[in-house]
């Protein structure tokens, strides 16, 4: 009840109630499936990204700026992040901005160390 807001539920509820007509399927029909394909169809439409992501530009400086609740795995993610961008040629480098968590740098370094790529913090 805390995690979605009620706003967003309420109207998804209604345009299932809208989208699901129970009795004009056959009999035959299986209903529990059909139900089931309409709920997952609206929850793949709530999340599916409305606009294209951002594309990073070759030779010039992109940052990219992790943000995050503690304990999400933003530093677990930025580095694979890093990995997987300086497998495709990119030049990374990872910059520590965590002033709060104690172990983040340290964190971040093994991490970046794993991957292969410069840290700095």
């Amino acid at each position: 009840a805390s995690d979605v807001n009620v706003d967003i539920v309420g109207a998804m509820r209604d345009r299932l109630r809208h989208s699901i007509k129970l009795k004009e399927l056959p009999p035959e029909a299986n209903r529990r499936d059909h139900v089931q394909r309409a709920v997952v169809k609206e929850i793949v439409e709530l999340l599916e990204p409305k606009t294209k992501p951002h594309t990073l530009v070759r030779q010039k400086p992109n940052v990219v700026m992790f943000v995050g609740l503690q304990g999400a795995g933003k530093t677990t993610t930025v580095a694979k992040y890093a990995a997987w961008h300086r497998k495709r040629g990119w030049r990374v480098g990872i910059i520590c901005a965590d002033t709060f968590r104690a172990g983040a740098f340290d964190q971040l370094k093994q991490n970046a160390i794993k991957a292969k790529v410069p840290y700095f913090g």
